[in-house]
């Protein structure tokens, strides 16, 4: 209580009268809300699922969010700093190389004169102007990277700087007393069902950096732990393999082949032992294209190559893959007939503008349609993993904690002794959480911080 009558909330003092209000009317929608839905979900049928999602994985992963919340991470503040420091004087150097490329001082924060630098001073191409000046749009950038060297500088700057003010400046301030984080679970956010983390967000430290790895390893477990890491697999391809009943990709999955390899192989028309790196590549955002949707156009932008050509490998995917394809125009047909699309385990998403007369927003939710039950079943697959692990963990007494969730991955703080029985323990209630066509593969790690455990 600070001052007559208040509370303190948050940052913010709230009058008294104020704060019991609030939570009063919060408690009374919410209640009016739930007798509106009860009846709805309580009318489970072979058509509708929601109620048994909701009973049997929705409410019983409130509670372990709840502990996982609670719990926190472990941060190491120190390390953080340090970190912090080494991203100053990198940033600091790259500054001078780029006013040195650009012949002159400017503020590289501000697009304006970053995009007067670019396209006025050094005519660099394929420049895009919008109504307040030329483009400086990560994707403008990027397709100018070849072009000349300030362009790769400015991306590694703003790449360091987005680095060191949204992680290792910020994320030390926020841990308690004991020097653990916490963050917000948000269970009913996404459409597809994902989790997502805010205040802070933990799901965007990048992985694929050498610098955004180097964050991960300020996350560490307490003294006596290691932090464990359960990854699945290629999940969403694995979900559309057993969708779609594709029998080429389901023999790869169950042949425990590399899949990407696979596709390339197919695709290219070439034994698996003589693809390469780049076809690999390749075939890797051809597989992940068809999952969202991705047209021609956008496969030779990503692939750097011509529509004609992207066209050429979507069009080998389908014929190598045809199954696939007749999800795809399923789905689609599922969705014109019931205006919504739905998961494994019964989550529906709307997709009533796939109706709509405007082509971009027709093709946009026609996407959607194809997408979101793979997703979403990805999701229903690592929340049901999530419950199983939390009841087993209560069943055997064990002392270890599941403490983050990040896309199709989990984390855990696990007491040493422990550990053999945790790394048993988490792959089997993960990879049978449900049940598929193809199996689902985790790959388990662990170590002194995340990294290492990744």
């Amino acid at each position: 209580m600070t001052g007559k009558g208040k509370q303190q909330i948050g940052f913010a003092e709230v009058p008294l009268d104020q704060a019991c209000g609030y939570a009063a009317e919060d408690a009374d929608l919410t209640w009016r809300l739930y007798e509106k839905f009860a009846p709805l979900l309580s009318t489970d049928s072979e058509e509708n699922r929601l109620g048994q999602l909701f009973s049997q994985v929705e409410m019983p992963l409130l509670a372990v969010l709840v502990e996982m919340e609670w719990a926190g991470v472990a941060l190491d503040c120190d390390g953080l700093q340090q970190l912090s420091a080494d991203f100053a004087g990198q940033i600091g150097q790259l500054e001078q190389q780029i006013h040195q490329l650009a012949g002159r001082a400017f503020n590289i924060n501000s697009p304006k004169q970053l995009g007067e630098v670019l396209f006025d001073d050094l005519s660099l191409s394929r420049g895009k102007k919008t109504k307040t000046g030329w483009s400086t749009a990560v994707d403008v950038l990027t397709a100018l990277a070849d072009e000349h060297e300030i362009v790769a500088k400015v991306l590694e700057y703003r790449s360091l700087t987005k680095l060191k003010s949204t992680y290792s400046d910020s994320l030390p301030p926020l841990v308690d007393q004991g020097g653990r984080l916490h963050t917000s679970f948000n269970q009913a956010v996404t459409a597809t069902g994902r989790l997502s983390s805010s205040e802070p967000n933990l799901q965007n430290i990048p992985i694929r950096s050498e610098d955004g790895r180097r964050i991960r390893e300020a996350f560490v477990p307490a003294a006596g732990c290691v932090l464990l890491s359960a990854d699945y697999s290629q999940i969403e391809l694995r979900v559309m393999a057993h969708l779609a009943d594709e029998r080429g990709l389901r023999q790869s999955f169950l042949d425990n082949e590399d899949i990407h390899r696979r596709t390339a192989s197919e695709v290219f028309g070439v034994f698996p032992e003589m693809v390469t790196d780049e076809m690999r590549r390749r075939a890797k955002t051809i597989n992940f294209g068809v999952l969202y949707g991705m047209g021609a156009f956008s496969l030779a932008k990503d692939l750097g190559i011509s529509n004609a050509e992207a066209r050429q490998y979507i069009d080998s995917y389908f014929a190598r893959y045809p199954a696939v394809l007749t999800f795809i125009e399923r789905q689609k047909e599922f969705a014109r007939e019931h205006q919504y699309v739905e998961t494994l385990l019964g989550r529906r998403c709307a997709v009533a503008d796939i109706l709509s007369k405007n082509g971009q927003i027709r093709s946009y939710a026609e996407r959607n349609a194809v997408n979101y039950p793979v997703q979403g079943s990805a999701a229903d697959v690592i929340k049901v993993a999530m419950v199983r692990i939390a009841r087993s963990l209560q069943q055997q007494g064990l002392a270890s904690r599941m403490i983050l969730q990040v896309h199709d991955e989990l984390i855990f703080e696990v007491p040493e002794a422990e550990l053999a029985t945790m790394r048993e323990l988490v792959q089997r209630e993960m990879e049978q959480a449900v049940v598929l066509s193809v199996p689902l593969a985790v790959s388990v790690g662990w170590g002194k911080n995340w990294r290492e455990a990744h």
